[in-house]
């Protein structure tokens, strides 16, 4: 049990941060409808995207801790996973960047989106979800050369796990679009 509180800890703390994302919207919605806030001056300012960036690269850093602490490596592991690791995290990045430009467009638009763009944000969204997919297949041998078969499968199923709470986490965060 011990991965799961480190890894839920690490989700927790998306979890604030999407709350932070999201709030624009909120803070859009309080500004437009001024009865709706008791203390309008007291609202947030918009996240920006350096924000957003500083975000993702803290998470990044949450992510590579939960993996440490999860992994059982030799100092020869070690050595060769960490650097294959940094790269394959650095190619996930480039995957989610469409992810995350596809969130802040609904948030600013306040999930209001016409059906053309509904269309391409599903489209989108699939190929994100497709993309990670051939990644991680992409790097299932790159792993086993410097990991043994077990070490290879536990990664695998920690950072699964990382990413499907830190998913969770981004659904529960954003409101569902009106049919």
């Amino acid at each position: 049990m011990p991965a799961i509180r480190t890894i839920g800890s690490a989700i927790s703390f998306f979890g604030l941060a999407l709350l932070l994302i999201c709030s624009p919207a909120r803070a859009q919605d309080k500004a437009t409808n001024p009865d709706t806030s008791a203390n309008s001056d007291q609202q947030k300012q918009p996240i920006t995207d350096a924000d957003i960036q500083m975000l993702r690269k803290n998470l990044r850093s949450e992510r590579k801790q939960v993996i440490a602490a999860n992994m059982k490596l030799t100092d020869t592991e070690a050595e060769k996973f960490w650097p294959l690791y940094d790269q394959y995290i650095s190619e996930l990045v480039t995957n989610n960047n469409l992810k995350y430009d596809l969130i802040k467009q609904y948030v600013q638009q306040q999930g209001n989106l016409t059906d053309a763009q509904a269309d391409a944000a599903v489209r989108q969204w699939i190929q994100v979800d497709e993309s990670v997919a051939q990644l991680r297949l992409k790097y299932v041998p790159l792993f086993r050369k410097v990991l043994s078969a077990r070490n290879t499968a536990a990664f695998y199923q920690v950072d699964r796990r990382i990413q499907l709470m830190i998913d969770l986490q981004l659904a529960s965060a954003l409101p569902m679009m009106e049919p």
